[in-house]
Parts: C-alpha cells; sequence; structure tokens
C-alpha cells in the first residue's frame, strides 16, 4: 500500500517558481491488469526485458549472470553518502551549486575522510520531456553545466555522483519527469557517458509491469555500459526483493520511505531486522536514507537511528542539508567507530539476541571475531537492557573488553553488558574477548530506581545503583544526583565506597523536590559515578535522568484533547488535539471521522504512535471509540492498546478502515501513567491514520 497524494511545494523568496514535489510519503501510482497492458500497447512500450535503445525491439545484449557480490567488487560494504530528497525535495534549492557545494562539505568536514562516498541527486533534475532523440535533458536551470559537469566536480573532489530515476514511465514526482521503462539501455548510456558511479531506480509509474522483470533489465542495461555503477533498487520491499534480488542489485528498499519521525523511524527498524539472513557483501537490506539532522527527533533519537542503522550494515545516505547543519549532527554522522561498524568487511547484519517490553539487544559479529552489540530502548522512559558476552555469540573468556562507541572509552567486563538506557536511547558498544583486558578499568552500570515524575511542591524519591560489571574491582567509588537549579536533591544513604567487587553495588537513595510553581515539563538531572581501578586508573560513568513535573489531572471526567500529555510519538506528522492527523504540519487534518460518523473531540494520531498522560494513581477509566480516518479512504491497517503504567488493559486487534468505530474501554486504576498506543497492523505505517474519537479519562 502506497499514499497517493502530492503536495506544493513552497519556493523560498528569489528562488523562481513554485514546483509540485513528491510528498515525502511518495505518490506510487499503478496501474495493473489489462488496463496496465492496454497502456503499454498504446505507449509503445514491449517487455522490459526486450527494450532496446530508442524504442527498438531486440534482443538484450548477452550478459553474463552473476551475482555482484562476487563479479563486479561494487558495494563489498555498504554504500555511504548523501541524497537531496529528505531535506530538499523538488524546490528550487536543489541544484547544481548545492550539490558541488555538498561535495565541498565532504571534504571540509570530514565526512569523506569517514568513509562516505557518494553525492546523490534524486527526482528532478530532468526536464520533463525527452528530447527528439528520445533522451533525458538536464534541467538547465538547475544544472546549467549539465550532469556531467557536475560528475567531473565531484570526481574532482575524490567522491562519486549518484542519480535518480524510475522503473516506470515517469518518476515519482507529480510534474511526471521522464522514467527508464522502455528506454532502459538508452539512459544507462547516457548515464555512463555522463560518469554516473550509483543509480537509485524507483517504482513509480510502473504500469504494473513484473518488478523483477523491470529491475533485471536495467541491470543488464546498466552492465551493457560496461562503466561499474552501484545499483539500488527502490521498490519499497513490495515484491520481497531480498529474496530475488542478490543477483540484480547491490541493495534494495526493504520498506516504504522514511519520516522524519520517531515513529516512522521505529516502524522501519522493525520491519528490516528480521531481513538479517539476505544481506552481505555486495547485497544489502535498505531501510531508506538517514533523517539524521533534520529536527524531527532529538539529537538522543538520531544516534539510535545512526547506531541502528549502521548495526544492521544499512547504506548510509545522509538526507539532511549539510548547508545549515548543526556540530551534533555532524558528531553523529562523523562517529568513525560507529560507522566502522556498519563498514565491517564481514558484511553480517546485526540480529535480534532479545526484545522484551521495548528493550532490544542486536548483535552484529564483526571481521575481528568481536561483536557489536545495541542495546535499544523504544520506549518513553528509561529502562535496564542486559545480555551478556556468551548471549552474543563470544567464546569463554575471563573478562572482555568492552568499548563504548558514542563515549569514546574501553572497560572490563566479566561477562555482563548492560545499562540504563534513556527513552529512546541506544548504548553501543564493542565487545572482544581480548586477553589485554586487565589494562582497561572495570565497567560500571549505573541505574536509578523510581519514578522521574514530580509534582512541583512535593517530594520523590529515587534510589541509585552503581555496580562493579567488572573482572577487577573499582575502589574509591563516589556518586552524585544534580538537578536543575533551585530543585532541592538530597542523598539520604551512602554516597561513597571504598571498593567494589564485582557484581556488587552502591545504592543510595535520594530526595528530590521541585520549587512550588515549577512550571511542567522535562528537566535533566545528572547521575554520576566516580571510581578508580585497581592499577590506579580513574573512570568515571555517567547516566542522563530525564524528570518530568507533573499536574495532578482534575477530578471528574474530562476529554484527553484537554489534557497536557507527557509525551507523543507519531508515525507522521504531530499528534493532533480534536482533528484528524492530517500527516504533515500541526492543524493540518480534518474532522474525527470514522466508518462516515463525525466526532467533534478526540486524537488524530498517525502508527507508530504513543501518547502518554499522567495519572498520579487518581484515575479509574479511559473510553474512546476508535478506528482508521476517513481522509485515507480504504487504505490503512491498525490495532489500538491503551497501557496502565507497564500492563497492557485493553486492545482492539487489527482494524481495517472497511470496519466503524470500536468502544474501547480501560480500567485505569491505580496507574501512575496511562499509555494510548497504535501499532500499525503489523504491515508498515503507510496511510494508517487512526483516531481515538471521544477519549475521556475517568478520575
Amino acid at each position: 500500500m502506497r499514499h497517493l497524494h502530492t503536495r506544493t511545494t513552497p519556493t523560498p523568496p528569489g528562488t523562481g517558481t513554485a514546483r509540485t514535489a513528491r510528498a515525502p510519503h511518495p505518490g506510487r501510482t499503478r496501474v495493473a491488469g489489462a488496463l496496465a497492458a492496454g497502456l503499454l500497447c498504446a505507449a509503445g512500450l514491449t517487455t522490459p526485458a526486450l527494450a532496446a535503445p530508442g524504442g527498438v525491439t531486440a534482443a538484450a545484449p548477452a550478459v553474463r549472470t552473476v551475482s555482484p557480490t562476487s563479479a563486479d567488487g561494487l558495494a563489498l560494504t555498504p554504500p555511504m553518502g548523501f541524497n537531496n530528497w529528505n531535506s530538499t525535495h523538488c524546490r528550487a534549492e536543489f541544484d547544481q551549486d548545492m550539490v558541488e557545494g555538498i561535495a565541498d562539505l565532504f571534504v571540509e568536514k570530514g565526512l569523506k575522510d569517514a568513509g562516505y562516498q557518494y553525492v546523490n541527486l534524486d527526482d528532478c533534475w530532468a526536464l520533463p520531456s525527452r528530447d527528439a532523440d528520445g533522451k533525458l535533458v538536464p534541467d538547465p536551470e538547475r544544472f546549467p553545466g549539465g550532469i556531467k559537469a557536475v560528475a567531473d566536480y565531484v570526481h574532482s573532489k575524490g567522491l562519486k555522483l549518484g542519480i535518480y530515476t524510475s522503473a516506470g514511465t515517469k518518476t515519482c514526482d507529480s510534474v511526471g519527469f521522464p522514467g527508464a521503462l522502455g528506454h532502459e539501455y538508452s539512459d544507462a548510456r547516457q548515464f555512463a557517458d555522463w560518469g554516473v558511479d550509483y543509480l537509485k531506480y524507483d517504482n513509480c509509474n510502473n504500469q504494473g509491469v513484473d518488478a523483477r522483470s523491470r529491475y533485471t533489465t536495467m541491470r543488464d542495461a546498466l552492465r551493457a555500459t560496461g562503466r561499474p555503477i552501484v545499483y539500488s533498487i527502490c521498490e519499497w520491499g513490495e515484491n520481497k526483493p531480498w529474496e530475488w534480488a542478490s543477483d540484480v542489485g547491490h541493495l534494495w528498499r526493504t520498506t516504504g520511505d522514511i519520516s522524519d519521525s520517531w515513529g516512522s523511524m521505529l516502524s522501519i527498524l522493525k520491519q528490516n531486522l528480521p531481513l538479517a539472513p539476505y544481506a552481505g557483501p555486495g547485497h544489502w537490506n535498505d531501510p531508506d536514507m538517514l533523517e539524521v539532522g533534520n529536527g524531527g527527533m532529538t539529537d538522543t533519537e538520531y544516534r539510535s537511528h545512526f547506531s541502528m542503522w549502521s548495526v544492521m550494515a544499512a547504506p548510509l545516505l545522509i538526507g539532511s542539508d549539510l548547508r545549515t547543519a548543526s556540530a551534533a549532527t555532524f558528531d553523529i554522522l562523523g562517529n568513525k567507530e560507529v560507522v566502522a561498524v556498519d563498514q565491517d568487511p564481514l558484511g553480517k547484519q546485526g540480529s535480534v539476541v532479545s526484545s522484551t517490553d521495548g528493550r532490544w539487544v542486536v548483535a552484529k559479529e564483526m571481521r575481528d571475531g568481536s561483536r557489536t552489540v545495541a542495546l535499544f530502548n523504544e520506549s518513553g522512559t528509561a529502562q535496564r537492557i542486559a545480555t551478556t558476552a556468551a548471549a552474543v555469540g563470544l567464546p569463554g573468556a575471563d573478562a572482555y573488553i568492552l568499548r563504548d562507541l558514542w563515549r569514546h572509552r574501553s572497560s572490563n567486563t566479566a561477562g555482563t553488558i548492560a545499562a540504563t538506557v534513556p527513552a529512546h536511547g541506544t548504548v553501543l558498544v564493542r565487545v572482544s574477548a581480548d586477553p589485554a583486558w586487565a589494562k582497561n578499568p572495570p565497567a560500571v552500570e549505573l541505574g536509578l530506581e523510581g519514578s522521574p515524575l514530580v509534582e512541583a511542591g512535593r517530594t520523590a524519591t529515587l534510589t541509585s545503583a552503581v555496580t562493579d560489571l567488572g573482572r577487577t574491582s573499582a575502589t574509591r567509588v563516589a556518586v552524585t544526583l544534580r538537578g536543575p537549579a533551585g530543585w532541592t536533591v538530597a542523598a539520604t544513604g551512602p554516597t561513597t565506597a571504598a571498593s567494589l567487587p564485582t557484581g556488587r553495588s552502591l545504592r543510595t537513595t535520594w530526595r528530590v523536590t521541585a520549587p512550588a510553581g515549577t512550571a511542567p515539563g522535562s528537566y535533566d538531572l545528572a547521575l554520576k559515578a566516580v571510581y578508580r581501578s585497581p592499577t590506579g586508573i580513574t573512570a568515571d560513568a555517567e547516566l542522563p535522568v530525564r524528570a518530568s513535573v507533573v499536574v495532578a489531572p482534575p477530578a471528574g471526567t474530562s476529554p484527553l484533547g484537554d489534557l497536557p500529555w507527557l509525551s507523543t510519538t507519531n508515525g507522521w506528522g504531530p499528534v493532533e488535539r480534536d482533528t484528524s492527523n492530517g500527516e504533515e504540519g500541526s492543524g493540518d487534518g480534518g474532522t474525527l471521522t470514522i466508518g462516515g460518523v463525525p466526532y467533534a473531540r478526540g486524537l488524530g494520531v498517525h502508527a507508530e504512535s504513543t501518547v502518554e498522560y499522567y495519572t498520579g494513581t487518581a484515575c479509574e477509566r479511559v473510553t474512546a471509540d476508535v478506528g482508521l480516518d476517513d481522509e485515507k479512504g480504504a487504505k490503512g491497517t491498525v490495532a489500538f492498546e491503551i497501557w496502565a503504567d507497564g500492563t497492557k488493559v485493553a486492545s482492539t486487534g487489527v482494524l481495517t478502515n472497511a470496519m466503524p468505530a470500536q468502544a474501547l474501554t480501560a480500567d485505569v486504576t491505580g496507574a501512575q501513567v496511562v499509555r494510548l498506543v497504535v501499532t500499525d497492523g503489523g504491515d508498515g505505517i503507510d496511510s494508517d491514520h487512526a483516531d481515538w474519537a471521544d477519549a475521556k479519562l475517568s478520575c
């Protein structure tokens, strides 16, 4: 299922006329069956495997069918580079100066040295019509020097150029730029003559022609040019390319398009993780471009995004505008230790070791025998996530070296790999059975028990734990907890320990008070331990803590749309109060409508979605009419859940747009936090506009 909408992209003043651009959810128009065959005949197209230059029907050149893995030496590690679409779409700013400027930034900012190689053009680089000879024509306003000039400039920087087209009659943008269906050999020849090194081949306007046939024809056309060109199959995973494309392309999209939101990234991650057996040198699962730096997620979430893409051996294609990127964005994208995980020449995609209640352990085997382990927390609260060296596949040893790839520090562990991971965070470590483990200080785990929800003027109690995970003892241990200015944070137990042997903990109780009148919202606390190793090395461990100042809910029954929420995540666009999701900016939805029935009040969301409310043990019941909003027609599949603290107390099962609203009631008595969840129904988040209609909380 794909979205079928477009939008007009605003043009900044002085940059020319506005262009109608493909929406971030791509408008994918397809025609099937007899209609598709009729369109093909009417357009003069033949079976793609027999399409030749100039529209002449002829046998394709004889090409030896071999796997890219062993034959051409391309993409032996996942491709790394840049693609403009996520940051510019089809706006006028996408032009020759912009592309060449990105190449300059690759060099200036150290991205080239970190391994980024490809500067890729997406849709809208061509004119809407071919020339009289059937050739593609670069847009002379965007690319006055032509594509070859851009390629020459990019090559002069020691980089490579990528280009885009679609395996259909038109590309995905609503303007309808020429696609390559029926022109594969001619277009491939042009790309090669221009010096193109990478082709992204999309799936729009494909006229219902068999996907494997279409993508194989372009493979053969690219090979016939004699130029080494990395071939990216972008058919959105609709025909399970991981099962057939390893001898067709070097990478294949496994999902629909990503958006710059936690919900979208999480949904795509979950779809791509099970496909680990299909990835390897020269044939990669592609969960779509990076959103790091585009502004829709926090830096913690972007580090998770980058960590998990690297553990999955995914292509790393920057999707943010590097001309305006922050220092934090460059720090994430340029982390060479994390990039090295993605680029490990063994080419293994990480596999799931465990997944329970949003706590994920994913391990990737490395060529040197070590394992990179991601402790990933998908939930909205900090959680302890733990595994062992044996569970991730390492051999038995007295101890192991544990390298934190974000803090760039090494320690030793007796075998436990554990951390309290912040909400939506990832701890990424590389673990090895190295006999030199003793030169490193012991690993120390920090934990914090108790609710970080604080009502202004009232005292909350938290308990910290400093635990030695190492084979050696931690000595001279001291722990501190610091809060915002004006807050009172006082220890009521010991804050130091002379020595912590393996597995022992220093536990400290803290009383935390936010001043009366503190505005509701999130506030940062910092838990820190300082200690020494037996050899005298000073080390420390830190745990950022996010506390929320909350307001007790009012007595009686309240519409949920009127109450403040603790947090929200959404697959596309923001959570909307009293309107449907709409999918883009705030306020772009319509009247909440399920099965033709309008609702004046409620919440409009898009899977994957979570909305959390503080109920402070004072509430009893949540009620709502739930279902898919009518604004997406017959599309979408979702499931609704209500959670009271960590317990699911109500759910619907999978719903479709053909179903009327379902009444959902949940007993939330005694819960401190109520969580409203919408999942994707198991088939991705495309068109999953969901309504919590007439949603109410009784306290």
